[in-house]
């Protein structure tokens, strides 16, 4: 069982390099190196994440999703980290992965496999740390994704410009059915 060792960048706006090298199995699965990455970055791990299959020029593969959401609407190969393993996904000696935490403030980290060991760690081990770790709340939700409207204000038009109760259903309407 050969160790694998992956430096984890967190790609930033700011000047200074942050990255940590984890060593773990490849028999590990994604979920576990997923546990690894957030404890290395302090985070805590309590927001949706998934993991893309990359390549050299950094493009967005096949998904490996934390948890299953589609609700038994599966259309295609839906793969969940904890039934993945890392030696599944790997065709390339520098094989490169993206992991995007927390879809609202969208922390993505840039993910390479640098180096093998002969003897894998029974769990994964972080070996290198560089640079001061963000605090998790930090990041501001991108401007794009940020709720511009009072959702219980029922004067205000909605995004097709309906007013909610314009010329539609009352409240009486509804109580007289």
């Amino acid at each position: 069982m050969p160790g694998l060792k992956f430096r984890v960048l967190l790609d930033s706006k700011k000047e200074e390099e942050i990255f940590h090298d984890i060593l773990l199995s490849d028999q590990d699965s994604f979920e576990s190196f997923y546990d690894a990455i957030i404890g290395a970055f302090a985070f805590q791990g309590d927001q949706m994440a998934s993991f893309y299959v990359s390549n050299e020029n950094w493009d967005k593969g096949e998904e490996i999703s934390l948890l299953d959401l589609s609700e038994g609407e599966t259309t295609g190969d839906l793969m969940i980290m904890k039934d993945v393993k890392l030696n599944e996904c790997i065709s390339d000696e520098n094989q490169k992965f993206i992991l995007v935490y927390d879809f609202l403030s969208m922390w993505i980290f840039l993910i390479e496999l640098v180096g093998f060991e002969k003897e894998a760690p029974q769990s994964p081990k972080l070996v290198l740390s560089v640079g001061e770790n963000p605090k998790e709340d930090s990041k501001e939700i991108s401007e794009d994704l940020q709720i511009t409207t009072d959702p219980l204000d029922e004067n205000q038009e909605d995004e097709y410009g309906f007013d909610d109760f314009e010329d539609g259903i009352s409240d009486d309407d509804i109580k007289s059915l």
